[in-house]
């Protein structure tokens, strides 16, 4: 073997260090079993939809109602996977339900069905 120059030496450890790190990282993301999505093994009821989720279901929520804004989201609420809250530019609110696969469950108005199903 060859003895290493202090600064190589130094580089290898800070290295390790860093890889030692990452896999303690990744091991903690691994054992919450979630994702900015809410995927799997993530129980999600309650918190509002992220990442490309929410792009995907609000588009499908505006587009469904025919415009307007989403004011809120929700993941696994009691009525499906997505919940999507829409205010129509009427002023008018509805909540979208999507299932995990982004198909449209149903949609509700403020005071009630809006018959949109």
């Amino acid at each position: 073997m060859y003895a290493m120059d202090g600064r190589i030496k130094k580089w290898v450890i800070a290295g390790a260090a860093v890889v030692a790190l990452g896999a303690g990282g990744t091991a903690i993301a691994a054992s919450s079993g979630s994702d900015e999505n809410g995927g799997p093994g993530d129980d999600g009821e309650g918190k509002a939809i992220t990442g490309p989720a929410l792009k995907k279901a609000s588009g499908i929520a505006i587009d469904h109602v025919g415009g307007g804004t989403v004011t809120a989201t929700e993941l696994q609420d009691e009525e499906g996977y997505y919940e999507i809250e829409v205010k129509r530019d009427d002023g008018s609110q509805v909540d979208v339900h999507l299932d995990s696969h982004f198909n449209v469950l149903d949609s509700n108005g403020d005071g009630g069905d809006d018959g949109e199903d």
